[in-house]
């Protein structure tokens, strides 16, 4: 495998982007609360503007939801140069073992290239239909569903879809998706690290599971730019560039959304003649052909218009040589921009008492069983019991952030950044950033006699972010004293 190589740095001459743009946008996200990880602009190949709010860093790969999708059209496309398909192809024609032996009409007539531009004729997401069955093989399922529409003649934003893309380039070239994108677009673009997330049949997920880095996507992004040329060898197909970036399929009617632009082979239109990748809470490829820039970023938040609002005010304009919009206050370009752990507003002498108690934990919708905290000078110990993980323990900080390892969300251990706080003399908050996905928790802990009411809050959630409250009970009978 090639070593991972950086994409160059402006500089030694070379034109820089103007911070108080920089700080005017950064400045704006503050403001109404929207929470970026990171962000990199490109610029005719070289890096003009780049940020990683402590504690993501560089070196950290993103979850990146859907924008998994757009790596996955790269691949159906190099199938299809190599001749493995063709976009033309019949869904079913690939899966005969799996298909109805009498497929209805819709079913029939469904081609890839209708996977591709979310026009298989659904008339909502599969995906929620396929996770009811996730002990079936999901080929079988999502060819059992039902085809309302006549395919290629309506937009639905379909997850389905996207999977059934990767399990075609597994079947016709007997590779993973991750595997066979390795030699073809990931190695020549010097990403290294890549992991993909995979359903129980053994087939990466296509729609999302992809987790890169902040700057892998921003190479993704100025390779799409140079129209699949990479340090003059071609990368991706040049037929496949001319259509996967244009608007392929009709997909909404609102001027001033960005969700309403049109739809390609799985990339979205945007306004101001760019186009981009994007997945949920706020994970973008943005291509500004134009203005032959890049803009890749990580972030934690639901208001992804508001973000690309931002983006449209703020970074556009001095890409075209315009003023940006004014910074809503003085002073930001020196800024030290961080997500800072939460600080402490009170001193407890609850916490010497409950330190080491166990909790056991009233049945909850997280599984959790058991909670015990251990508090030390200037640390704590969090562990957790769970139904389906065992136990978690993890590393808090007193106004700092500690780094552990735990399988907080997936089978798999997350790295996670915790700290701790007391607000009150009965009430401890834990916060705990998975620093390689958009999420966070809060987790607001208070202790009364033999019981503990835990409220857990998610940052983003695709259950909402209303809290879950949680009822904790001692399990030792010793009374608890505060000595007054």
């Amino acid at each position: 495998m090639k070593p991972e190589r950086s994409l160059p740095r402006a500089g030694n001459g070379s034109p820089r982007f103007p911070e108080t743009a920089v700080a005017g946008f950064m400045d704006e996200l503050e403001k109404e609360g929207l929470e970026l990880h990171s962000f990199m602009l490109v610029r005719r190949g070289c890096v003009v503007a780049e940020h990683w709010w402590a504690p993501y860093a560089p070196e950290l790969p993103h979850m990146l939801f859907s924008l998994s999708k757009s790596f996955t059209s790269a691949a159906v496309g190099l199938a299809a140069a190599e001749g493995r398909l063709s976009l033309q192809d019949k869904v079913v024609t690939f899966f005969p073992g799996l298909a109805p032996l009498n497929p209805p009409d819709h079913l029939q007539k469904m081609t890839v290239r209708d996977l591709m531009i979310m026009g298989t004729g659904h008339a909502r997401d599969t995906m929620e239909a396929l996770n009811e069955k996730p002990k079936e093989d999901w080929v079988k399922a999502f060819l059992a569903l039902p085809v309302e529409h006549p395919p290629g003649t309506r937009f639905v934003y379909n997850s389905g879809a996207s999977y059934m893309l990767s399990a075609i380039v597994q079947e016709v070239t007997g590779l993973t998706l991750l595997a066979y994108l390795q030699l073809r677009l990931l190695e020549p673009l010097g990403i290294g690290g890549a992991e993909w997330e995979s359903c129980p049949m053994g087939r990466n997920f296509g729609g999302w599971g992809l987790s890169l880095r902040t700057e892998d996507i921003a190479k993704f992004g100025q390779l799409l730019l140079q129209r699949g040329m990479w340090e003059g060898k071609r990368i991706l197909p040049e037929g496949w560039m001319k259509e996967a970036v244009t608007k392929q399929i009709e997909n909404g009617s609102g001027a001033d959304n960005d969700w309403s632009q049109g739809y390609g082979y799985q990339f979205w239109m945007c306004r101001n003649g760019a186009f981009r990748g994007d997945g949920a809470f706020g994970q973008f490829c943005v291509v500004m052909p134009e203005e032959e820039a890049v803009l890749a970023v990580t972030a934690g938040t639901g208001r992804m218009q508001d973000v690309l609002k931002a983006v449209w005010s703020h970074l556009l304009p001095p890409l075209r040589g315009q003023e940006p919009a004014a910074s809503l206050s003085e002073g930001n370009a020196s800024k030290a921009w961080r997500l800072d752990p939460p600080k402490q507003t009170s001193r407890s002498v609850r916490e010497s008492l409950v330190s080491d108690l166990s909790y056991r934990l009233e049945p909850n919708v997280h599984r959790l069983t058991g909670i015990r905290f251990q508090f030390r000078p200037d640390s704590a110990e969090l562990v957790i019991q769970t139904q389906e993980r065992g136990e978690l323990t993890i590393l808090l900080g007193r106004e700092h952030w500690l780094e552990s390892f735990a399988s907080v969300i997936r089978d798999r251990k997350d790295r996670v950044m915790g700290s701790f706080t007391w607000l009150s003399e009965d009430t401890q908050e834990t916060t705990l950033r998975l620093t390689e996905t958009p999420f966070c928790f809060t987790l607001k802990n208070q202790f009364a006699g033999d019981q503990l009411r835990m409220e857990i809050r998610p940052q983003v959630s695709f259950g909402g972010e209303e809290p879950v409250v949680i009822t904790g009970h001692r399990t030792d009978s010793s009374p608890l004293h505060l000595g007054k």
